[in-house]
C-alpha cells in the first residue's frame, strides 16, 4: 500500500512539473556591465537545485570528516568495553565449571580493563557494579583455592569500590557482598565473623531466607540454641523448609534448648520461652516433664505440662500417634507419678479402658496402681501388657513384676522376672 501511495506521488510530482516547465516561458536576466545573459526560468531552477544539492553535500561530507576522530574513539571504546564485558562473562562461566584459577584470572582482567577505561575519563554507567561483580567472583576463586589474602583483598577492594557511589543498586551489591562474605566465614567454621557480617545487613536484608539460613548455621555452630530456635521459626514461617522439616527442625532445636539447664529454675525460664505449639509437641512435652522430674521438680507441674500432649494423643485423637510418641509420654507420665491426684488417675483408666488393647497404656495404668500401692491390680495390669509391649517397656514391665514379687516375699518369681527383664533385647 505504501509502494503504491509512493507511486501515485510520484506520478503526480512529474504530471505538475511536466504542467509547470512544459509551457513555461519565462525568463531571468542578469546583467553584469557590460554584459547580459538571459536564461530560462526552468535552467535557472535547475541550476539553483543542482547548487542546493551540491552545498548540502560538501557540508555533510565536512561533517563526517569532523566525527572521524570522535567516531574512532567510540569505536575503540566499544571494543574495550566488549572485551571488559567478555572477560566477566568468562569468569562466572569459569567459576560455574569449577575451573577457579581462570576464573580469578578473567575477573583480574576485566578489572584492569575497567580501571582503563576509568583512567581514560571514560566512565562507564555500570563501572562500579562490574567491578565489584568481579571483586566478589575473583574473592570467591580465591576462597575456593584457600587463598584467604586474596579473598580478603579482593573482599575489602569491592566494599571500597561501592562506598564511592552510594545509592540503591551499591546498597543491593554491598548486602550481596556481606551475605556471601558470610557463608565465606561459615564454610571455614568461623561462626563469629559470618554473625559479624550478618549484622551489618540492614534490618530488611537481615531477614531474608539465605540470610536467615547462614544465621541458622554460625548460631548451631557456635551453640547458641536460642537464637538459632529463633531463627528457625522465621524460617519455618517463610517457608524456607517443608512442614515436615521444619517442624522437625523446630522440635530438635526446641529439645537442644531444654538440654541446656542445669536445674529447674532455668528448665522453667526455658520452657516459658517455647511457643504454644512447641509445648504441645509430644517429644518436647515429655523430654521437659523427665528433665523436671529429674531436677527433682514437682511431679503435678510435670503433669500439667504433658496435660495437652495426652489430650493430643490418647482423649482427643486428632492427631495420630507414633509408636515413639505414646512411649516418649508414658515414660514421661511413669516419672512424674509421685504424688498421682485421683483427675489423673481417671484420665489413665479411662484411656485404659476405652482402649484396652494398648499394652501401653495397660502399663501406665499399672504404674499408676503401684504408685497407689494396688499391689495386686499393678501386677495383673503388669502380666496382662507383656505381651503388647515394646522391648524398652517389656523390660522395665518385668523389672516392676520382680519388685512386686520381692516385697511378697516370693524370692523364686522374683528371680524369675529379673531374668525375664535380663533376658530382653
Amino acid at each position: 500500500m505504501r509502494a503504491a501511495l509512493w507511486l501515485l506521488a510520484l506520478f503526480g510530482a512529474a504530471a505538475a512539473v511536466a504542467v509547470f516547465a512544459g509551457n513555461n516561458q519565462g525568463t531571468v536576466t542578469v546583467f553584469w556591465p557590460p554584459y547580459r545573459i538571459d536564461l530560462a526560468l526552468n535552467m535557472v531552477l535547475l541550476l539553483l537545485l543542482v547548487g542546493f544539492v551540491v552545498l548540502y553535500a560538501a557540508l555533510r561530507g565536512l561533517l563526517a570528516l569532523q566525527r572521524l576522530p570522535r567516531q574512532a574513539r567510540r569505536w575503540r571504546l566499544l571494543q574495550k568495553e566488549r572485551a571488559m564485558h567478555g572477560a566477566m562473562l568468562d569468569s562466572v562461566a569459569q567459576l560455574l565449571a569449577g575451573r577457579f584459577l581462570r576464573a580469578r584470572k578473567s575477573a583480574q582482567l576485566a578489572i584492569t580493563q575497567e580501571r582503563a577505561l576509568a583512567g581514560a575519563q571514560e566512565n562507564l554507567p555500570h563501572g562500579h557494579q562490574l567491578r565489584t561483580l568481579a571483586h566478589v567472583v575473583a574473592a570467591e576463586s580465591s576462597h575456593a583455592l584457600q587463598d584467604r589474602s586474596g579473598r580478603a583483598e579482593h573482599l575489602a577492594l569491592a566494599l571500597e569500590t561501592l562506598a564511592e557511589r552510594p545509592d540503591s543498586a551499591a546498597q543491593e551489591l554491598r548486602d550481596g557482598v556481606q551475605l556471601r562474605s558470610a557463608r565465606w566465614s561459615l564454610d571455614e567454621r568461623d561462626a563469629s565473623t559470618a554473625l559479624e557480617r550478618l549484622a551489618l545487613l540492614p534490618q530488611g536484608a537481615a531477614r531474608r531466607t539465605i540470610a536467615l539460613r547462614t544465621r541458622l548455621k554460625a548460631a548451631r555452630l557456635l551453640g547458641r540454641t536460642r537464637e538459632a530456635l529463633e531463627t528457625g521459626r522465621l524460617l519455618a514461617k517463610h517457608g524456607a523448609f517443608s512442614p515436615d522439616v521444619a517442624a522437625t527442625l523446630v522440635r530438635t532445636l526446641a529439645v537442644s534448648l531444654l538440654d541446656e539447664t542445669r536445674d529447674s529454675t532455668q528448665l522453667q525460664r526455658a520452657w516459658q520461652t517455647l511457643e504454644a505449639a512447641e509445648r504441645t509437641t509430644p517429644e518436647v512435652a515429655a523430654h521437659a516433664a523427665t528433665r523436671w522430674v529429674r531436677f527433682g521438680g514437682d511431679g503435678a507441674q510435670a503433669r500439667s505440662w504433658l496435660l495437652p500432649t495426652w489430650e493430643q494423643l490418647v482423649e482427643r485423637g486428632s492427631t495420630p500417634a507414633s509408636d515413639w510418641q505414646m512411649h516418649q509420654l508414658v515414660l514421661a507420665l511413669e516419672a512424674s507419678l509421685d504424688g498421682l491426684d485421683s483427675a489423673w488417675l481417671a484420665r489413665i483408666e479411662s484411656a485404659q479402658q476405652t482402649h484396652p488393647q494398648d499394652g501401653r497404656l495397660q502399663y501406665l495404668a499399672g504404674v499408676a496402681c503401684l504408685r497407689l500401692s494396688l499391689w495386686g491390680k499393678a501386677e495383673q495390669l503388669f502380666t496382662g501388657a507383656l505381651p503388647e509391649l515394646d522391648d524398652a517397656l517389656r523390660t522395665r514391665a518385668w523389672c516392676h513384676l520382680a519388685e512386686l514379687a520381692e516385697q511378697r516375699g516370693d524370692a523364686q518369681a522374683a528371680a524369675a522376672a529379673w531374668k525375664r527383664a535380663a533376658q530382653q533385647p
